[in-house]
């Protein structure tokens, strides 16, 4: 890309790669355009404590109030799917929505909770092609996907830290994956005391295997980079299928004006010397317990998001019975 042409890093990414935010900010999607949005309850938990969102929270809460509901669960619900209908009232594509991360080795009550959000969404107008249902990558959560998909609901599949991971959801026929090449990062600094950047980047060079190896074995499922540090693990993964970005890194993007290559395409990964790997639950599981970076990060995401889903019903708790 020749930088006299004056496109931004933003706009050279989005020739080869879909954007998707990584919000639940309203006001950010529509600033910078992306053809999907993610959310989680991390995310979902920051937005409905801002004051622009409280009025969104309160209709949901007095709605639920006026209808005798008392469940929290209940409302949560409802809270994720209006934020996730707001949202796709401004893109073009599809929204995330988490199930609850206390499920992740629950596989009942996971394609429960599923096909309860995905029925909620069709009530409202808006058919399970636009939804993408998260997921952990569990073992649990990779059988859930591969029913779920069957059923024509399309599954992200989030906290994916290893190519084990990911080649178990390419098996089960899920939509999506999201690869945490940030938290990967964060563990090998953490436990190197060294700094990593550009290709040499652990969690670049991790979606940069699965997908190679995705494209090279003929795998349908999309490869999305999520939960990025800084931009130049974005600009290392230029071709990704999808990246998901903070709209703080959006905004870093937009202003950079600097020259962009191809880092990825389908014609590259074919010349990688990746060999198949046979995955089935007990090599899912012995192969996890080898790596100590995905079993740290999966288990520490659980919590992470388990502790969110925790604050946000106990604000709506709170809110329920005043």
């Amino acid at each position: 890309m020749d930088e006299a042409q004056g496109k931004s890093v933003l706009e050279q990414i989005k020739e080869h790669t879909v954007i998707v935010a990584d919000t639940g900010d309203f006001d950010s999607i529509r600033q910078y355009e992306p053809r999907d949005a993610t959310t989680n309850p991390s995310l979902i938990l920051k937005a409905a404590k801002q004051a622009e969102y409280s009025e969104l929270v309160e209709d949901v809460v007095n709605k639920a109030k006026q209808e005798g509901v008392t469940q929290v669960d209940e409302v949560m619900d409802r809270l994720l799917v209006r934020f996730g209908v707001s949202i796709l009232e401004i893109v073009p594509g599809r929204v995330s929505t988490e199930v609850d991360a206390r499920l992740s080795f629950d596989c009942k009550g996971s394609l429960a909770k599923a096909r309860s959000l995905i029925e909620r969404y069709e009530q409202l107008g808006f058919s399970r092609d636009r939804v993408l249902i998260k997921l952990a990558t569990t073992w649990e959560g990779v059988e859930v996907s591969r029913e779920l998909e069957k059923e024509g609901i399309h599954c992200n599949m989030t906290l994916l830290f290893s190519i084990v991971q990911a080649i178990a959801c390419a098996e089960a026929g899920s939509q999506l994956i999201s690869p945490f090449v940030g938290r990967i990062l964060d563990w090998y600094k953490q436990n190197t005391g060294e700094d990593f950047e550009g290709a040499n980047d652990p969690g670049v060079k991790s979606v940069t295997e699965i997908y190679n190896y995705y494209k090279k074995f003929g795998y349908k499922t999309e490869v999305m980079g999520a939960s990025f540090r800084n931009t130049g693990e974005i600009k290392e993964l230029v071709g990704c299928d999808l990246l998901t970005i903070s709209p703080n890194l959006l905004q870093e993007m937009k202003e950079d004006h600097s020259s962009l290559e191809l880092k990825l395409s389908s014609a590259k990964s074919h010349e990688s010397d990746l060999t198949k790997i046979e995955i089935d639950e007990s090599a899912f599981r012995f192969r996890m317990n080898e790596d100590e970076m995905a079993t740290t990060k999966l288990a520490e995401g659980i919590r992470k998001f388990s502790a969110d889903v925790c604050s946000l019903e106990n604000m709506l708790g709170q809110m329920l019975s005043s």
